[in-house]
């Protein structure tokens, strides 16, 4: 421990080290210090340089150079790619490394050879993944064939059990929805896609119907506490998060291992899953890897919303492949068209101007001719204008949700302008400084990474895991032992200095972050955003978060830009290509 600690390691890292590395660590990271980029241990690849320049001889060029390829590899899933052209890594490699594209092709060869990287062609070109990230694609698409190919039996009398619902409920079901639920028991696998007020919700909740009337047991579940929450709420029952579903455990390494998996699946032979959008390829993986055989599967999203934070692109992929059956609800229903919420977000997805004049309804904009101003009016907005007239509490009711993190109206400054305004420092309230952030009793904070070691509690029931994009409010900061008491929706954890050195404040978090979430109202800045995120289903996701008032605040130039542009970045995956192989392979 003393020696690893002299390379500037912690003392969970000199652990996870001399787990892996034994009584050989400190030897082993002497010659190859770059060892310790892996996943396993978890320093970058900047760390390991450091240390490297700090060692007496300097360590073998190969270890450096393919450290470099996969950090390079890795950086590309923050930016949600599950893989990437291999042609596309000679430039940025090179870039940090500041060698030949022959030593990278050479270190490449052996990377592939070892089995660190994964090389496929995909497409008649040349991908390269992490091995994860490889399997996980293909073990899904592997799921998904065989659920196509050995579809659970459906039932001959199905139109006459639809009529029994709609008498029993008392709903007429459109052709599309009475279309989706009859394919949700006929074929065993369906993706039901839709923008807000299309009749998803009165969909699910036929099928959900139908599913009981057959026997069959249903479970619920979404990627999010908050998301699922929702579920249980339009379906009158339980909905649990997938990781809770799936039983979420860990390993030595504190990595999530899920009790329930293809040696132990799951109990229901029905599973909905909603909010597919937000679902990452691992944990897509993981579900599909707990159903049973004839285990019927309904995935449920908006295909128009941002993909996933983590890596993959599954709603889009399972579309695109062309290989499932979808339904895609389009008709907006009449009541919902009384919302400019949902009118606009139709509007803004097929590219159309939203309607900006109209102030007698649940939509507003407000216009704004610089940063600074459309700042100050988002800060009056949150604290002041809204709680007066509408009575929403501010923590609770009202989120801002930005484009970016950067500028005046991005989510650092907009935080600090709104923790001044309504939760400023006092004497009865306690605080503490953890990084450059001030936390202080009352704050609205976000945690901005999966960690699995969290433990919390909800009544007398225990658990552990907060999650990226959980948000919560601080209760009670204690300076002396350096923990945070902080209530995430119905669950009340306490979080140690180092784990809260992932928690942001979230009075203004960014689009992507909202995705897992609605609040009732939503105020956005649409002034000075930097090209690369001025697009319209960015703007369409912030949109859907609002569930009872939408307020723009910027420029009408602003808006309009962001409406036309329906160009998307680019996101590399492989798994509607893995898909179309194994049902080729079959």
């Amino acid at each position: 421990m003393i020696a690893l600690e002299k390379f500037g390691m912690t003392a969970s890292e000199c652990l996870k080290a001399y787990r892996i590395f034994g009584a050989n660590a400190v030897a082993a990271i002497r010659e190859n210090p770059y060892i310790l980029t892996y996943e396993s241990i978890g320093i970058g690849f900047d760390r390991a340089d450091d240390i490297a320049a700090a060692l007496p001889e300097p360590p073998v060029l190969g270890y450096r150079i393919a450290s470099g390829i996969v950090h390079v590899v890795k950086h590309n899933l923050s930016n949600g790619h599950t893989c990437i052209p291999e042609e596309k890594l000679f430039v940025p490699c090179i870039s940090l490394l500041g060698v030949s594209k022959e030593e990278i092709e050479e270190a490449l060869d052996v990377l592939v050879e070892q089995g660190r990287l994964v090389l496929k062609k995909v497409r008649e070109k040349d991908y390269i993944f992490l091995p994860r990230l490889y399997m996980a694609e293909k073990k899904a698409a592997e799921h998904v064939a065989m659920i196509l190919r050995f579809p659970p039996a459906g039932s001959p009398a199905i139109q006459s059990e639809i009529k029994k619902i709609e008498n029993k409920s008392g709903l007429k079901f459109e052709e599309k929805q009475k279309l989706a639920i009859e394919t949700a028991l006929q074929k065993g696998i369906l993706i039901l896609t839709g923008g807000p007020g299309t009749g998803k919700t009165t969909t699910i909740n036929g099928i959900i119907g139908l599913y009981e009337a057959s026997g069959l047991k249903v479970a619920l579940t979404a990627p999010t506490g908050r998301a699922a929450k929702r579920m249980s709420e339009v379906t009158g029952r339980e909905a649990k998060t997938i990781h809770r579903l799936l039983e979420v455990e860990w390993d030595k390494d504190d990595n999530p291992v899920f009790a329930r998996n293809a040696r132990n699946t799951l109990s229901e032979n029905a599973v909905i899953v909603d909010e597919l959008s937000m679902v990452d390829i691992t944990l897509f993986a993981s579900l599909l890897d707990a159903l049973p055989m004839g285990c019927r599967l309904v995935m449920v999203g908006d295909h128009d919303q941002l993909p996933p934070v983590g890596a993959g692109n599954v709603l889009n992929d399972l579309i695109t492949s062309g290989l499932l059956p979808v339904v895609e609800l389009k008709e907006v229903f009449r009541q919902a068209m009384e919302s400019l919420i949902v009118v606009n977000a139709h509007r803004i997805v097929n590219g159309t101007l939203p309607i900006l004049d109209n102030r007698e309804k649940d939509f507003f904009f407000i216009e704004r001719s610089t940063v600074a101003n459309t700042a100050d009016t988002i800060a009056e907005l949150y604290s002041l204008r809204l709680p007066k007239a509408y009575g929403f509490l501010p923590q609770k009711d009202i989120q801002v949700i930005c484009p970016s993190r950067k500028g005046e109206a991005g989510t650092v400054q907009l935080n600090k302008k709104l923790q001044q305004s309504v939760n400023p420092p006092a004497k009865n309230k306690k605080e503490i400084i953890i990084k450059t952030n001030i936390f202080r009793e009352g704050d609205k904070v976000m945690q901005t990474k999966n960690n699995y070691d969290i433990e919390w509690t909800r009544g007398d029931q225990d658990g552990s895991g907060i999650f990226n994009g959980d948000i919560g409010i601080l209760k009670r900061a204690d300076s002396r032992s350096g923990t945070l008491e902080i209530i995430f929706d119905d669950r009340t954890a306490v979080l140690t200095s180092e784990q809260a050195a992932d928690l942001e404040l979230a009075y203004a978090i960014t689009v992507h972050k909202s995705q897992r979430n609605e609040f009732e109202a939503v105020i956005m800045p649409t002034i000075g955003v930097i090209p690369q995120l001025a697009y319209r289903n960015l703007l369409y996701t912030a949109v859907t978060r609002a569930k009872s008032m939408m307020i723009l605040v910027g420029s009408p130039y602003q808006v309009e830009e962001m409406t036309m542009n329906d160009k998307k970045a680019r996101r590399y995956s492989a798994l509607d290509f893995f898909l179309k192989e194994a049902i080729q392979n079959a």
